[in-house]
């Protein structure tokens, strides 16, 4: 099971090797997908957890009896493939290879399984064909 979660660290414990934690006691596999955490303030993570219901349930328990705040993130791009000019764009950007452009017609493909919200592909369409939306 796959699950997205927006980790929040309090003033002062930013310093904290929290992916280790969940990779050593609970034996989870971490990605970060984005982070913004700086030594003695208010940090933040995006981390996309992998391992059994039971194990994730237990790593944001622990997770949240240290002190730091855990919300679960759904996520996901959205594109509008009607109004796209199949430029290749936003193929060039995605490192996931969620965006592709494909023989024999040249379109853009799009595979939202494949896609970690890093929203490179926003910033290179020069339509603004790509969205992304945030659910709690």
């Amino acid at each position: 099971m796959v699950k997205k979660v927006v980790v929040t660290f309090p003033a002062g414990s930013a310093g904290r090797s929290l992916t280790y934690e969940l990779i050593k006691k609970f034996d989870i596999m971490v990605s970060i997908i984005k982070a913004d955490i700086d030594a003695g303030r208010n940090g933040k993570l995006v981390l996309e957890l992998d391992a059994d219901r039971e194990r994730l349930g237990q790593a944001i328990d622990y997770m949240k009896q240290s002190g730091v705040d855990v919300s679960p993130l759904e996520s996901k791009i959205t594109y509008d493939s009607d109004r796209c000019i199949n430029c290749g764009a936003c193929t060039s950007s995605c490192l996931s290879g969620a965006l592709s452009i494909q023989a024999p017609d040249w379109k853009i493909v799009f595979q939202p399984d494949k896609c970690i919200v890093c929203k490179l592909c926003i910033t290179a369409c020069p339509l603004k064909l790509f969205h992304s939306s945030f659910e709690d």
